[in-house]
């Protein structure tokens, strides 16, 4: 886990907006993804050290706490208290660190201050440490956190992990979970007298590099030359499972936006949402001499100002 800060490792101020560490860990994503950096370990390990910034960052109570200097770059507690929820990786599996309900409450070893006051009655040789007692005789239960990538959310999958007491479970995710959804893992949780409390993950999910999404519909911004907005053709693009072919309709505009049905993220049974394809028209990097007298000589008999229908 990295050590640096966080704020410098996405190359933002301390005052940014959600939407502005969004922003810039979209950026960073799309320029150290592995897929679009085969075999390159160093720039795995930097993708990594950015994804588990925007992780801690994205994460209102994460951040608060980070500022306040309660935790570290890492994710775990500075002084007393036990660490924060986080993972690590080790052997292909992950590894979650844990903490109680209690958080870091100095008392916590006691139960809290609830649990203070019990043994000061039993001191008194009153009867409230026994209520205490039996209200806390059940374990708590534990917190933990997940980071799964944007794929993985839209389809489900599964994940061998590591719990805090080194016991490997699997779990399932299920398809078009969203940020922040908690899966409760019966009986994970702190042992207790009567069983231990259930383990509670709560999932956060890796922006995609290229793709978008809105409840159940995915969009993907596709670039086009010019020749295929004015002509017409036939280009490939990305979807959650594997490359489509796509119709681009002749004289496509910049946004035209092509739906391809089912194409989208699983929800209820048997049921799929759309992706939309939108175009972005692209000029090549150099406008040769031809290219500048065809056009030229066509606005010279045609009348077209796309400024006309604005209301400036």
């Amino acid at each position: 886990m990295s050590t640096r800060d966080p704020y410098d490792v996405l190359n933002v101020s301390r005052s940014a907006t959600a939407d502005e560490l969004k922003s810039a860990y979209r950026k960073l994503a799309k320029k150290l993804h592995p897929d679009v950096n085969p075999g390159r370990k160093d720039i795995e390990q930097k993708f990594k050290e950015v994804t588990a910034a925007y992780d801690l960052l994205s994460d209102t109570d994460k951040r608060a706490r980070f500022d306040r200097g309660e935790i570290d770059a890492s994710g775990q507690e500075r002084g007393f208290g036990g660490g924060y929820g986080g993972r690590s990786s080790s052997g292909g599996q992950t590894r979650w660190r844990t903490h109680s309900q209690a958080g870091g409450d100095p008392f916590a070893q006691f139960g809290g201050m609830d649990g203070m006051e019990d043994i000061f009655a039993e001191f008194m040789g009153g009867t409230q440490g026994k209520r205490g007692r039996q209200s806390q005789s059940r374990g708590s239960d534990a917190n933990y956190a997940l980071t799964i990538p944007f794929v993985e959310a839209c389809l489900g999958g599964k994940r061998r992990v590591t719990l805090s007491n080194d016991k490997t479970i699997d779990i399932t995710i299920p398809p078009g979970v969203n940020d922040g959804h908690k899966m409760r893992l019966r009986g994970q949780g702190m042992p207790g007298a009567t069983g231990p409390g259930d383990g509670i993950v709560e999932l956060h999910i890796e922006p995609h590099p290229y793709f978008t999404r809105k409840d159940n519909d995915l969009t993907l911004e596709a670039p086009i030359s010019l020749p295929e907005a004015i002509l017409g053709g036939t280009i490939t693009v990305p979807t959650l499972t594997g490359p489509v072919a796509v119709k681009v309709p002749k004289g496509a505009n910049n946004g035209t936006s092509l739906r391809l049905k089912g194409k989208g993220v699983p929800h209820g049974k048997d049921q799929k949402g759309d992706m939309f394809v939108k175009l972005r028209v692209v000029l090549p990097d150099n406008v040769d001499d031809e290219l500048a007298e065809a056009v030229e000589k066509w606005s010279k008999k045609h009348s077209y100002d796309p400024r006309k229908n604005t209301g400036w």
